[in-house]
């Protein structure tokens, strides 16, 4: 792990403001002018804003940037680093979008019963508490809600509302097969410690609710905010320590991409959670040119298993608007398995997963019924949720055959 680099344009701020969360939400960029003025301080030619500015207006994401994320970006290889790929967008990596492409290819908001609550698979519902984020990734699966609304795209936000709770709450109360939730948005990091106590014990207090998890991508992007927010910190060992009394299980799923956003703060922070008894669990995405070399993605397993961050997932890059660029061909996560799988204890080897079109929900990659490396078209089925239908997986277009595929997708696209 690294320490955080004080760039430049914080001159005159000391260590100790840096890793304070209120001064990171503070400074954190949320516009073209911010950013720019402070490509102008790093000494970044003009033409590299000209680009990102190309960039932005095609993006589905608002601009959303920590500070403690800015300093993660490897300043002399700009365009090549993969911190900043995943954050500030540049024209050159915009390329065509798959023609099977919807805004919600998961199609979430079909199997929602009630607004903001995803129930796909029998015993579990992913609660969406908010559509705000302390910063916001490009290749987000939740374009059509998450954060302010671009040029490109109409957002559905899901406001932190107790009312559109209480409708989520009952629901659950009311649907005895469900044991597990999945806390989201947006990031559960936003919330204020008032609006974790209600949605953490309301759910715990529910009989047949056994185990929930908390999604937050903080320790990725400000992991400071579990070493200066006290107050929250607390709450969240408070909402563990109270499922633990009942034996429900309460867990932090955060979503860590590359090594290089692994930093001193960053241990320090899970080691924080750990001594203090909070299971955290890690999910990455698989991004083309950032961790699709196996070697890359081995030094991640291994930097978040020797600071007690469980590897969970590794997630298939999903059909999103604008960013087809970082998907990679189902043959490339299924040889990374190949590598990692002996090369660290089983228990730190993660599920590598596809997240199906059309509802299909998680399938592990290595299950495909059918995978054509020619076309680049597999088929998957799922029999937790549609046992007698085909769900079709496609591989960036650039590396497959595009009549072929397009003549799939168009039957996937019929069948919805």
């Amino acid at each position: 792990t690294q320490m955080n680099k004080l760039l430049v344009p914080w001159k005159n701020i000391t260590r100790t403001q840096f890793n304070d969360h209120k001064w990171q939400s503070l400074n954190t960029i949320t516009s073209k002018k911010n950013l720019f003025d402070f490509f102008s301080q790093m000494g970044m030619k003009p033409e590299v804003s000209l680009e990102v500015e190309r960039g932005i207006k095609l993006s589905t994401m608002s601009l959303k940037i920590s500070p403690y994320t800015l300093s993660r970006i490897n300043w002399d290889d700009f365009y090549g680093c993969p911190v900043r790929k995943q954050f500030i967008p540049m024209e050159r990596e915009i390329v065509p979008d798959h023609p099977s492409l919807v805004l919600d290819s998961l199609s979430e908001q079909k199997d929602s019963p009630v607004d903001g609550l995803v129930h796909r698979y029998p015993h579990k519902v992913l609660f969406l508490a908010l559509s705000v984020c302390p910063v916001y990734c490009r290749f987000c699966t939740r374009s059509y809600s998450i954060g302010s609304e671009t040029e490109t795209t109409t957002k559905q936000a899901f406001k932190p509302m107790l009312k559109r709770w209480e409708d989520m709450f009952t629901y659950i109360r009311n649907t005895p097969t469900i044991n597990d939730v999945v806390i989201s948005g947006g990031d559960v990091s936003v919330l204020n410690t008032k609006m974790l106590d209600i949605i953490g014990k309301t759910l715990l207090d529910i009989p047949h609710i056994k185990r929930i998890r908390f999604a937050t991508k903080i320790l990725a992007v400000m992991p400071m905010k579990f070493l200066s927010d006290t107050e929250w910190t607390d709450k969240i060992v408070e909402i563990s320590d109270y499922g633990r009394s009942l034996c429900k299980q309460v867990a932090i799923h955060t979503h860590i991409n590359h090594p290089a956003e692994v930093s001193e703060t960053t241990e320090e922070a899970s080691n924080l959670l750990f001594k203090r008894g909070v299971l955290v669990r890690n999910q990455t995405v698989l991004l083309r040119t950032i961790n699709d070399d196996p070697k890359v993605m081995m030094e991640l397993i291994k930097q978040l298993m020797d600071i007690n961050i469980f590897p969970y997932y590794v997630f298939q890059h999903d059909l999103v608007k604008g960013c087809e660029y970082f998907r990679t061909p189902l043959k490339t996560i299924l040889d990374m398995e190949k590598y990692v799988r002996g090369r660290i204890a089983g228990f730190g080897v993660p599920n590598f997963m596809l997240d199906m079109m059309g509802g299909g929900g998680k399938r592990l990659a290595a299950s495909y019924e059918s995978y054509d490396q020619t076309t680049g078209v597999s088929t998957f089925i799922s029999p937790a949720i549609n046992a007698s239908k085909l769900y079709y997986h496609f591989d960036p277009l650039p590396l497959a055959s595009i009549s072929t595929q397009e003549n799939q997708s168009h039957q996937h696209l019929a069948a919805h």
